[in-house]
């Protein structure tokens, strides 16, 4: 197969993904972000990744948004909340995250494959998405990529819909946006 039908591929399975997120899921979490003081997003790895990416959108839109981790990062309080992306549920890192979070009075929001698992049952949102676990053991959705990629494909692009809605209900568009962009580059 040639790389650009890989990417076709690939995009085809994207597509594939969106029609199982469950739009009132997701609704919710933009409201409990749109409700909170401080917003701290986690995720190990290429989930990582993407929660750094979602982080700097919120930024972009004057949110109060952390990643964990960072040297930067606030302390979280009863109103905040945070959102792990993890596509197992599992994450051994995370889930003491989950855990202190909840104990601190926080909203804790997990975006996975695996709503039971047990960042899934810590939290008091859970967003599924579609995805194949690394191993591709408790493969339950058909991918021809390896490992999470799916997942972090999917989760994203379900952040930059999350963006976008905010977006829609707080009446921001990108040129609004634009102005807390990094200038420093």
């Amino acid at each position: 197969m040639q790389t650009t039908q890989y990417v076709s591929e690939i995009i085809e399975e994207l597509n594939r993904t969106t029609d199982l997120i469950a739009d009132e899921e997701a609704e919710k979490l933009v409201d409990y972000i749109l409700e909170s003081k401080k917003i701290f997003v986690a995720g190990a790895g290429r989930s990582g990744f993407m929660a750094k990416s979602f982080a700097m959108r919120m930024m972009h839109m004057g949110l109060d948004a952390y990643v964990v981790g960072e040297t930067v990062t606030a302390n979280l309080e009863k109103d905040d909340i945070l959102i792990i992306g993890s596509g197992s549920g599992e994450t051994k890192s995370l889930i003491p995250l989950a855990e202190k979070a909840k104990s601190l009075g926080g909203t804790v929001a997990a975006v996975t494959i695996f709503p039971n698992s047990t960042i899934g049952k810590l939290a008091d949102i859970t967003v599924k998405l579609p995805g194949a676990h690394k191993d591709q053991s408790e493969n339950n959705y058909n991918t021809i990529q390896p490992m999470g990629s799916l997942f972090e494909q999917t989760l994203l692009l379900f952040y930059d819909a999350v963006i976008l809605r905010f977006m829609e209900k707080k009446g921001l568009n990108s040129n609004t946006m634009y102005g807390k962009h990094a200038n420093l580059e």
